[in-house]
């Protein structure tokens, strides 16, 4: 099966995750064909509604389903809200202030409890409210397969040590990624996701003052966002040809020393990923077609399936 976007098709890769030697249950993309006939269209009215009024919430939601699967797998644990008891992810630091979308995940459990209550799980909502928002925003689609559970757990110290931050360089970046079964190629087009979104200036300011490698006019224009103190909570896109709109220009960007954060254009820093940055800048047709097969494999990291976990009726909380 393929995805179309643009008369463009992007090939898909379905993942079977395998635990001491043996297939776990596999996500199957009519997992819910009976049980919740209409949640894809469920999801999609949301998300479109979403970013319609919000074109930033493209990025977030896909950011949030990213987040969710770098720790732990793609289980719903970055949903989970702390209380007296239990600490969650959310106030990680990769999180804290920064991640957004939650609202919107609230919006569509409500939903689809009304349509099919105690039968989606959270983390399932995620993945596909995640390639929806690209989709809404002029990018690839993908085959978003089904059958996670979410779960009663989360973890704090892991969302801190194993979500990559933006001072990273090439190599730590290659690393994080290998940790998680990703190739350089994968981690190149992934890193395409910062075509949408916006970035906090204290994630930035260190890159725009300091660092060589980087375009005159494009850091004078940036300091005017991002004073050398204060405002840490400023704003400005990741990619500023074209910030509500999924496309190549990131990489375009990368090429002109035009990368936002540090760890944007540490791929584009006469090193080995330097060819595929110019690749991708000069082929969008090729860019999407790894990043969609990126995000399959992305959204199969250590599912909970079969009795795993449970079908959070709450996404804030454990059932």
């Amino acid at each position: 099966m393929a995805a179309i976007n643009g008369g463009f098709k992007v090939a898909m890769v379905v993942v079977i995750i395998f635990v001491g030697g043996t297939a776990n249950a596999q996500l199957s993309s009519n997992f819910y064909s009976s049980s919740c006939p209409n949640l894809f269209t469920i999801i999609k009215t949301a998300v479109d509604s979403a970013v319609a009024s919000d074109p930033r919430m493209g990025a977030s939601l896909l950011r949030l389903h990213f987040h969710d699967c770098f720790v732990g797998g793609c289980d719903g644990s970055v949903l989970l809200d702390d209380t007296a008891n239990f600490t969650g992810e959310k106030t990680a630091r990769p999180n804290a202030n920064s991640l957004r979308g939650f609202d919107v995940i609230d919006t569509i459990k409500a939903s689809v409890e009304r349509s099919c209550p105690g039968v989606v799980s959270c983390a399932d909502i995620l993945a596909v409210a995640g390639r929806d928002g690209v989709v809404a925003l002029r990018g690839p689609s993908w085959r978003v397969t089904l059958g996670r559970r979410d779960s009663t757990t989360a973890s704090l110290s892991a969302a801190n040590s194993q979500i990559p931050a933006p001072t990273l360089n090439l190599s730590a970046l290659i690393t994080s990624f290998s940790n998680k079964g990703f190739n350089t190629r994968e981690l190149v087009a992934l890193s395409g996701s910062h075509s949408i979104g916006q970035a906090r200036c204290t994630t930035f300011r260190t890159r725009i003052y300091t660092e060589t490698n980087i375009n005159a006019a494009f850091a004078t224009a940036a300091r005017g966002q991002c004073p050398q103190s204060g405002g840490d909570n400023n704003l400005s896109p990741l990619d500023n040809l074209s910030p509500n709109v999924f496309n190549n220009d990131y990489f375009t960007n990368l090429v002109g020393l035009r990368g936002l954060l540090h760890s944007d254009q540490q791929l584009f820093n006469n090193v080995s990923t330097d060819a595929q940055v110019r690749a991708y800048a000069a082929n969008s047709a090729s860019f999407f077609n790894d990043f969609a097969s990126a995000m399959v494999k992305m959204s199969n990291l250590a599912p909970l399936t079969g009795t795993s976990g449970q079908i959070r009726t709450n996404c804030r909380r454990v059932n």
